[in-house]
């Protein structure tokens, strides 16, 4: 896989013609004949192969004037695996997208999130996506509609606000354009087809890509789930959400074909946001098949893979908090870690709500956990000082840590810190960065899993054999993680 298949026609074709849901989100199917966009894996008998067209993005089909498929609702797609991997311009840019900033700030406040002008981010998102900002976040409303609208009771107008339209006339055009469907009659199809959730609840799928292994990755939520914040129960793993208008409580359950979300949310202009930072927590977008691909490659990694396949990288739904919690694991048991965590969330954290119990807090912000004494944090010397002066940089904005990083510099900055050793960088640029190379060649458990599997155990050795695992280093980590029996490794009971 690589940036622009949308160019290579008969690759795409291919693709087409044999339903290969691998390529979902890669790129879209335009029919000339009927001005539909469709997935490569849309169920219908596929068009001709001189009245397809590709583009690379379900905006730049809107943009040229396709309508979305009844049938296989290509808007649904995962999303490109291109925006996890890269760490460039264009990826910074679609993640922050996806989280909502330009609803929020506007193209302006991408731009100075990005340290750019908003021309030139317009320039490079036209020259690979084909459309702009504003056409993406266009699009971006219109599922977050979508969503609202077959699977809530919401009035239209409310809907229309709440996806982040500014007018109601603009939300009737643009579902009406988009999907073929005036907003009511998008309501009266999905409500034959689902009965509605409980009041207070939205309930939606979220699709990945095949493989996936939900054993590891559920596995390390729950293992070291912070009580208060997060729980495993009934087969879902639960926590509460900090978000730019609000809060939000989320239940996650592995299913053979998607996840299941059921999401409360205290505002509901949050449900862009909400479900893009569990998508990413999840590695949803990834595609494993690639991933798996090269790592079989190095025949000792081979039988890891073959064994279970599809691994993702547990990541959070925010930077910040997961790299105050590495600091906190650091040099002690996942137990300890979660005991030093949950200490701050009952004296720092925000009380929330859960009508189902069990979730009693947001886990703190960095500012209140700059206002702590340090004298009252049950840990060593050194590690007060390194856990005060994360915090502080943090909640004074010298540190920043969010979907539109640059994982160089990043890394670079919190080297620099006191207390920070690379295995500290590298968990936060694998786990919060989303850093899909990064590798772990100290720590302690991927040594005995290099030996125990007859991989070099020293991290100069190791590292030097990892060269041929790049880009997707920290998806050997997991499978070289997974060889050991610590509960991170299983799916709950």
């Amino acid at each position: 896989m690589q940036t622009g298949m949308y160019t290579e026609t008969e690759r795409c074709v291919r693709a087409v013609q044999s339903k290969d849901a691998r390529f979902d989100g890669w790129f879209f199917t335009a029919v000339l004949t009927t001005r539909i966009y469709c997935r490569p894996s849309c169920p219908v008998v596929p068009p001709k192969p001189q009245n397809m067209t590709f583009y690379p993005s379900a905006a730049a089909c809107q943009q040229a004037g396709f309508r979305a498929c009844k049938r296989c609702r290509p808007d649904t797609s995962p999303g490109s695996p291109e925006w996890n991997q890269r760490a460039d311009l264009v990826a910074r840019a679609m993640r922050l997208i996806a989280d909502g900033v330009v609803d929020r700030e506007g193209v302006p406040g991408l731009a100075a999130r990005l340290g750019y002008s908003a021309r030139q981010i317009e320039r490079q998102l036209l020259a690979e996506l084909g459309a702009g900002p504003l056409a993406l976040a266009r699009a971006q409303r219109a599922q977050t509609a979508r969503i609202l609208i077959e699977t809530t009771a919401l009035p239209m107008a409310d809907i229309a606000f709440a996806a982040g339209f500014s007018a109601i006339r603009t939300f009737n055009d643009t579902v009406r354009e988009v999907f073929a469907l005036s907003p009511s009659d998008l309501r009266t199809r999905a409500a034959k087809k689902s009965a509605p959730d409980s009041p207070g609840f939205l309930s939606l799928r979220l699709p990945f890509r095949v493989p996936l292994n939900p054993d590891n990755l559920f596995g390390h939520l729950a293992a070291t789930a912070v009580p208060g914040v997060e729980e495993w129960r009934d087969g879902a793993y639960r926590r509460t959400l900090r978000l730019p208008y609000g809060h939000g409580i989320v239940a996650l359950t592995p299913r053979p074909d998607h996840i299941a979300c059921r999401l409360m949310l205290s505002d509901l202009r949050d449900l862009t946001v909400a479900i893009s930072r569990c998508r990413r927590m999840l590695d949803l977008d990834a595609d494993p098949v690639a991933i798996d691909e090269q790592l079989r490659a190095d025949p000792l990694l081979a039988p890891l893979v073959d064994k279970a396949p599809g691994r993702r990288v547990p990541r959070t739904v925010d930077e910040a908090e997961f790299a105050v919690r590495a600091v906190l694991g650091q040099q002690v048991s996942t137990a300890a870690a979660r005991t030093h965590a949950a200490r701050l969330v009952t004296a720092h954290g925000e009380p929330v709500d859960d009508p189902e119990g069990g979730l009693t807090h947001l886990f703190p912000s960095s500012e209140a956990l700059a206002a702590v004494d340090p004298a009252a944090l049950a840990m060593p010397r050194t590690r007060r000082t390194t856990f005060t002066i994360l915090v502080g940089e943090l909640a004074d904005g010298t540190l920043q840590l969010g979907v539109e990083t640059d994982w160089t510099e990043t890394r670079t900055r919190l080297l620099g810190l006191p207390g920070f050793g690379p295995w500290t960088v590298d968990v936060i640029a694998m786990r919060a960065l989303g850093d899909p190379d990064a590798f772990l060649p100290t720590d302690l458990g991927i040594r005995r899993a290099a030996q125990e599997v007859g991989l070099p155990s020293t991290p100069a050795a190791l590292t030097a054999r990892a060269a041929a695992w790049r880009p997707w280093r920290a998806y050997a980590v997991q499978y070289l993680w997974a060889t050991d029996s610590h509960p991170i490794n299983f799916l709950p009971v």
